[in-house]
């Protein structure tokens, strides 16, 4: 009995672990600074992402996020997109957010285009280094359905 109630009560707080990390992900996402490199290949400075020690701590771990699919040129498949905090006409793509509102994702299997908000969970990789794609990569991306989909605002 007590081992149930030990795996119960593990099972409650990781759950409600997930609930808040989905709830404040694009909130410690978004505590970035930048600093200027120079890039060889453009021969001029560009702003590099500079990620925060909470940041840190979440490459390579499995995250949960809600979003929305931005419709890009050169939308590759639906396993591949752009994935924002915000739908697309406060998006980083439209002028109203930062880079950091956005990520790239991959996905195990095609994702339907929806205006409505989603939930993903997937694996999170860090880009500083090639300024041709954002910052923030979702690999091994799989919708979670029935999902609560006002959370992570």
């Amino acid at each position: 009995m007590r081992t149930l109630l030990l795996t119960l009560a593990f099972v409650f707080v990781a759950g409600a672990s997930l609930q808040a990390q989905d709830t404040n992900l694009w909130k410690t996402l978004s505590k970035i600074t930048y600093e200027k490199k120079f890039d060889e290949l453009l021969g001029f400075k560009v702003d590099v992402p500079v990620f925060s020690e909470g940041i840190q701590a979440l490459e390579g771990e499995m995250v949960e996020v809600s979003g929305y699919i931005v419709p890009v040129e050169g939308y590759k498949s639906h396993t591949e997109f752009v994935f924002s905090a915000y739908p697309y006409n406060m998006c980083f793509f439209c002028g109203g957010a930062g880079p950091e509102t956005v990520m790239e994702v991959t996905s195990t299997e095609p994702v339907k285009y929806s205006t409505e908000r989603i939930k993903l969970r997937g694996r999170l990789a860090l880009n500083s280094d090639d300024i041709n794609r954002l910052m923030y990569v979702l690999t091994e991306a799989t919708v979670i359905k029935g999902s609560d989909e006002g959370a992570g605002k």
